[in-house]
């Protein structure tokens, strides 16, 4: 498998890093929905910010609005051990984030004024991280990434190659993790479909993808850009 990195200019992946802070600093302190009032605090993302692997997930849970950090419950415990067995890390090769940055209250679905308020920080993460491979896990960052009605169970592990913040990805919609962990048969399927990410990174990126909508509108967790 070839590295999962990028060879990034010293100066270029410092400018990201101080532009991430500056992205982390600024939804920290957001309260553009309901939920900044009820949050303990903001879920902004953790791994490598030079990664070519993104993990969109839905929301934060209760473990993840206490630790300040993405999938750290029984969800991603899972998706370390399905990334170990493709030979890869969290913290190494992937940056890990979530569609909402704060917790909705009893783990309830997004509502879509939330939606609404966090997508340009998802997009701004994109942009600066610029992945080469973008993994949905579940409805809700599937449906928001590939801007498309079409459900989890009729797009799984089917790589499209789409436009998302104005770069040309692979988005690999997945079963969510915490879907795996209460049905055995999803979780063979997200262990096949994981299986299939090293060749995915493999393949040389396109010059160009279909055009998406999505993006085109204009302290404990800074060490969590890599």
């Amino acid at each position: 498998m070839k590295d999962t990195l990028r060879l990034v200019p010293g100066n270029r992946a410092e400018e990201r890093r101080r532009e991430l802070v500056a992205l982390y600093h600024e939804v920290r302190d957001c309260h553009k929905c309901p939920l900044g009032a009820v949050r303990t605090q903001t879920v902004f993302g953790m791994g490598n910010a030079d990664a070519d692997l993104m993990f969109v997930g839905e929301a934060p849970g209760a473990e993840e609005d206490r630790q300040g950090k993405p999938f750290v419950g029984r969800a991603g415990k899972l998706l370390d051990d399905l990334l170990g067995e493709i030979g890869m890390e969290r913290k190494r090769d992937a940056f890990i984030c979530n569609v909402l940055k704060s917790r909705p209250p009893g783990n309830r679905d997004p509502q879509p004024e939330e939606i609404d308020a966090c997508k340009p920080y998802l997009m701004r993460q994109i942009q600066l991280i610029q992945p080469r491979v973008i993994c949905t896990l579940g409805n809700f960052a599937t449906k928001l990434i590939t801007q498309s009605p079409t459900g989890i169970t009729r797009c799984c592990g089917r790589p499209q190659e789409r436009e998302v913040a104005g770069l040309p990805v692979t988005i690999y919609p997945l079963f969510h993790p915490a879907a795996a962990l209460r049905t055995p048969a999803v979780l063979q399927q997200l262990r096949e479909d994981f299986s299939r990410i090293p060749s995915l990174l493999e393949q040389e990126p396109p010059d160009e993808a279909p055009h998406s909508l999505v993006g085109e509108d204009p302290a404990s967790q800074l060490d969590l850009f890599g």
